[in-house]
């Protein structure tokens, strides 16, 4: 991919050799860093004829220049996203959001509005809210549940949500990774119209989480989710050509079926929508650490910026595997994982 990107090349150089007084990053340094040759490092800086780096390079350009505890040693090496403080995640937003600016410009896309759909799913740069929407229990189910009688003096109200083990693992992570923006966690009964064209994040099924059973129908997902509870092998997600079924032995659960989706939210296209989706609350809570696990979301997020690219939206039905009742994170990486993955 070539244009004429002189900006873009001269902000390239400017990090490698200005970003940090007295330091200078050689070329050998971040082409090692980046898993790629010189020769290329220098046509992405050529003030002639220069190159126009994938976007991905340029996130990994981000992490690496937002933090002078990159350098180790003789080597540059991008650090973690726990290891990064809040100042220096705010820094390499900023510059991301900077060169791909440059980059659109250079591909002669000065209007092009940056979205990419596999950068950190669970971070957003704009500072805008963050609405969690996780369905309620049922009132067949709350009977049997103590605590979740508001009139009781020992009222609890998060034990009256469904997939309560999702909403807190992500509501904490998203906190984490987004610390200037408000992250709202509600159930559908509880919504204002502010909540659904923020940044939405759907937890749970078609069944209690009437939120998802609305927008959905307004997606061209690869899948339906078919609630077949009476059915003979019980609900699916439906691909049109086969279904995925979860997996139980004498009514335990082994294997569930997990959606993630992400893409442009269709109540406000300049806000990203999210479902994490099980057939069963461990599906769920397993396509929620898929990218909060912190043994698995780095390798998972780079499956998805090498499968997906700059795709705009994606989805993956995955296998959750339970094991002695414990969640066990879907490995993206592993194709025995993965059952469906849109766009083709």
């Amino acid at each position: 991919m070539t244009d004429s990107g002189p900006a873009l090349a001269r902000r390239l150089r400017s990090l490698r050799t200005r970003q940090w007084p007295g330091t200078r990053v050689t070329q050998p340094q971040l082409a090692r860093a980046l898993d790629v040759s010189v020769p290329l490092i220098s046509s992405w800086e050529s003030s002639t004829a220069p190159k126009v780096p994938p976007a991905g390079r340029l996130e990994v350009y981000a992490a690496l220049f937002c933090t002078p505890r990159s350098l180790r040693g003789d080597d540059l090496v991008r650090l973690g996203e726990d290891e990064l403080t809040a100042e220096e995640q705010r820094l390499r937003e900023k510059l991301l959001h900077e060169l791909l600016t440059l980059r659109a410009a250079a591909l002669g896309e000065p209007g092009h509005t940056v979205f990419h759909a596999t950068r950190n799913p669970w971070q957003f740069d704009d500072g805008q809210q963050i609405t969690l929407v996780c369905g309620r229990l049922p009132p067949e189910l709350l009977t049997r549940m103590p605590y979740v009688v508001p009139e009781d003096p020992d009222y609890i109200e998060l034990y009256t949500y469904a997939d309560l083990d999702a909403l807190f693992e992500l509501h904490g992570h998203i906190r984490a990774c987004n610390p200037g923006s408000e992250v709202r966690r509600r159930t559908p009964r509880e919504l204002e119209p502010d909540d659904l064209t923020a940044h939405l994040v759907l937890l749970g099924g078609v069944d209690w989480n009437d939120i998802t059973t609305g927008v959905v129908h307004q997606l061209s997902l690869p899948v339906e989710q078919v609630n077949d509870w009476k059915g003979e092998n019980g609900p699916y997600f439906d691909s049109g050509s086969e279904r995925f079924h979860p997996r139980l032995s004498d009514g335990r659960l082994e294997e569930d079926v997990a959606l993630f989706y992400r893409g442009p939210s269709p109540l406000n296209k300049e806000r990203t929508l999210t479902i994490c989706n099980g057939m069963y609350g461990r599906g769920t809570l397993g396509a929620v650490r898929a990218l909060t696990d912190s043994v698995f979301r780095d390798r998972n997020t780079e499956f998805l910026r090498e499968r997906f690219g700059d795709s705009p939206s994606f989805a993956i039905l995955s296998r959750v595997v339970i094991l002695n009742n414990l969640v066990i994170t879907p490995d993206w990486t592993s194709p025995a994982s993965r059952l469906v993955e849109w766009p083709e």
